[in-house]
């Protein structure tokens, strides 16, 4: 194989891991997530850029979990933030979102956890145990 065409076919396969659960996730839109909170939702927020490959790295994992435990997606209210768009809207202030590649769960009024830059499946599945475990 060419290395030309080895480069498009491994960056075609890397990328196609990430959209796992791209469909099953909300597109934030100003508003959204006080509109969740406020109908009682534990929300995930991915704040994440398409260029970002700490970003998609988490997608991947996140998609994993979701895979192999229906109950996220039953329970939590997954919210994909763009940060190239958003980050620097009213959300990411009042947050004090540092950078893109931030996850939050939110319940309520209170910050449940967060992750920055991480990217270990054990930590990121704490992450989400945690929001299922805020739901019940």
């Amino acid at each position: 194989m060419k290395r030309r065409e080895f480069i498009a076919v491994a960056g075609a396969l890397a990328v196609l891991p990430s959209f796992g659960s791209a469909a099953e996730s909300l597109e934030y839109r100003p508003g959204l997530v006080k509109e969740r909170l406020a109908a009682g939702e534990t929300v995930f927020l991915d704040f994440k850029a398409e260029w970002c490959t700490t970003c998609r790295a988490q997608g991947r994992v996140i998609g994993q979990l979701r895979a192999a435990n229906p109950a996220y997606d039953d329970a939590i209210t997954f919210i994909n933030i763009d940060w190239d768009k958003y980050g620097r809207s009213a959300l990411a202030q009042e947050l004090d979102i540092p950078r893109r590649s931030t996850l939050v769960v939110i319940k309520g009024h209170q910050e449940l956890g967060r992750i920055v830059a991480g990217t270990s499946q054990s930590d990121i599945q704490a992450l989400m145990d945690t929001a299922l475990n805020a739901t019940s």
